[in-house]
């Protein structure tokens, strides 16, 4: 009898332990699967591998009701700009009372181009390259969180209500130089290189102070990370390589077979400067631009310069006071601009 208890108790007691590990053998694997999840849902778009880039992860996952609550419930008044991909709010975030630009991405494409927008811009840190203060996921929203640029886009400022009248001529080299540090930056000291693949004056922004930065990287890739026959073709005609022209409908309009005339010769050159301009620039300065032009719009890609020598000829024609190297009486008079 007593062994038969002992016998008892030891198959109760056995039992027990068998059943409690799988209750705990259980609860870890809901627990690991749904942490597997939620990490391929949202963490697998943090950061990319250290070894890989320089930097570290600075953009943070935010919290929706503080960005819903920041743009004030998404108020359409606070719509910056729509397209393709959704809209840009513009908030204000307490208690940082920091001003923010919100993307809200909305259409089918939306999941990749946040991936790789947060993956990038999480990684990367540059005067000339907009800054990514964080990102959120609720439910099939996702938004992403800039620094606000109080004076809009390249293209609002060219195209807008002011008609470029507050970009002078050395702010608007001020800018392309801007947009060529950028981009030498991006391709010479980022490991992989970044390519932008979307560079048009609608995703070059304007702070106060008509500082540059590269914005919209949601088509960029990494050089090396896809075979060149695999790549979609991508961007905005007008804006694109030459090349891409070959795969465009007929008789699409091309701004480069439109300027390449009027680069060629100097008596026709001044045709396609912007009135705004025309009085106020030096056209030794207007010939070395265009010649610059001219090269990065050749047939043949082997013969487009590196950014690198476009920024070297950009910097002799940039007063100092901007970021340039130039010097020069009527350059260094203090100038007014108008912040819109």
């Amino acid at each position: 009898m007593k062994s038969n208890h002992k016998l008892l108790i030891a198959v109760i007691a056995g039992s027990t332990a068998i059943v409690g590990a799988a209750i705990i053998l259980c609860v870890f694997y809901i627990y690991y699967y749904r942490r597997k999840s939620h990490r391929q849902n949202v963490y697998r778009l943090s950061c990319l591998d250290s070894d890989k880039m320089s930097g570290s992860c600075r953009a943070l996952m935010m919290d929706f009701k503080k960005i819903e609550s920041a743009t004030d419930n998404f108020r359409e008044t606070n719509i910056l700009g729509a397209g393709g991909f959704g809209c840009v709010y513009q908030g204000h975030l307490q208690p940082a009372n920091i001003s923010i630009a919100v993307k809200k991405l909305s259409n089918a494409d939306a999941i990749t181009q946040f991936q790789t927008e947060v993956e990038l811009l999480s990684k990367i840190e540059h005067p000339n390259i907009i800054t990514l203060l964080g990102y959120c996921i609720h439910g099939e929203t996702r938004l992403l969180v800039y620094q606000l640029m109080h004076n809009g886009s390249l293209e609002t400022q060219l195209h807008g209500p002011s008609k470029g009248s507050a970009l002078t001529w050395h702010l608007r080299l001020k800018i392309a130089l801007d947009v060529a540090r950028g981009l030498e930056y991006l391709h010479k000291h980022c490991r992989p290189r970044i390519i932008h693949r979307d560079l048009k004056s609608s995703n070059i922004l304007l702070d106060s102070n008509f500082n540059a930065k590269l914005s919209d990287f949601g088509l960029a890739i990494l050089d090396g990370s896809q075979k060149k026959s695999q790549l979609k073709l991508s961007g905005t005609l007008g804006y694109v390589a030459p090349e891409y022209l070959l795969d465009a409908p007929p008789h699409t309009q091309s701004t480069v077979s439109w300027a390449m005339p009027q680069l060629t010769d100097r008596t026709k050159l001044p045709n396609i400067v912007d009135p705004v301009i025309a009085n106020s620039m030096d056209m030794k300065h207007l010939y070395q631009v265009a010649a610059v032009a001219l090269l990065c719009i050749q047939p043949e890609p082997s013969y487009r310069p590196l950014i690198a020598d476009i920024l070297l000829s950009l910097v002799p024609l940039v007063p100092v006071e901007l970021g340039g190297t130039l010097r020069d009486e009527k350059s260094l008079k203090p100038a007014t601009y108008v912040h819109t």
